[in-house]
């Protein structure tokens, strides 16, 4: 069966059931299915971007089927919006148990044209961003029983590509490492901090790139042979975020198609 279609359904289990989960990008891809995945798992969602009439939408939407779900503008390379996210979450919910690390924006240029400023702001969006969300909500997930952090790399975070995006691989090999470093800093004290590795995945961010030469280049260089979908992503972040993942801290988990396999 579509996977859109089984989880839409509610055809899961409620293995996140009361949980307060915060899901940053997600008005969109990958972030908005998690959030349709987390809320039929039973979790309360709460879900930040900068696009505030999309994520309004995706409030609405996640609403209508029931869910405890929140928008709220957040800007995620800056600290003082993380304080003010996680201290409205603190003042509905009164704790988190998962953060979905989501955000982030690429590049394209290779490293010749790519100008500071756009290197700098791909870092500060996807890369800074990882660190101030891990950072600033330690104090509420270390008072959850089931704390689980899910951070977004690329199997460019693994992987040099096509030799291109110098800020995007930077920055999410960046955040592989950073993944790994918080779940030995955290062992011991309650907090399960995973990486997920998508590849060549059927969102906006594509935009009409599927129909081009660089999109027939995607679907060749996948040995499966076609794009993956958000909702294939959101079922290992449901995964990692439940305690089916409960002895898994460190890891990652690549969502490729066999991309990184060759």
């Amino acid at each position: 069966m579509h996977p859109k279609i089984w989880v839409r359904m509610g055809c899961v289990m409620k293995r996140l059931e009361n949980r307060v989960a915060l899901i940053t990008g997600g008005a969109s891809g990958i972030g908005k299915a998690t959030a349709f995945r987390f809320v039929n798992e039973g979790a309360k969602v709460v879900i930040s971007d900068i696009q505030d009439a999309k994520g309004a939408e995706v409030e609405k939407e996640l609403k209508a089927l029931g869910a405890d779900a929140m928008y709220l503008h957040h800007d995620v390379a800056s600290e003082e919006s993380w304080k003010e996210v996680l201290s409205k979450i603190q003042a509905k919910y009164g704790g988190l148990d998962i953060l979905f690390n989501n955000a982030g924006i690429g590049d394209t240029k290779n490293i010749e044209e790519t100008s500071m400023e756009d290197y700098l702001k791909t870092i500060a969006i996807t890369q800074n961003s990882v660190f101030l969300g891990m950072k600033l909500a330690a104090d509420l997930l270390k008072k959850s029983k089931h704390a689980s952090i899910i951070n977004t790399s690329s199997i460019f975070g693994i992987s040099g590509g096509f030799g291109a995006s110098p800020a995007y691989h930077a920055a999410k090999g960046a955040v592989r490492l950073m993944t790994k470093t918080a779940a030995l800093g955290w062992a011991t004290q309650g907090i399960r901090v995973n990486s997920v590795h998508p590849g060549f995945i059927d969102t906006p961010i594509l935009g009409n790139a599927k129909e081009t030469e660089f999109g027939k280049v995607l679907l060749q260089v996948t040995p499966m042979n076609r794009l993956g979908l958000p909702e294939e992503v959101a079922a290992g972040v449901a995964y990692l975020a439940s305690d089916d993942a409960s002895f898994v801290t460190g890891s990652e988990l690549v969502i490729d198609g066999g991309y990184l396999a060759r």
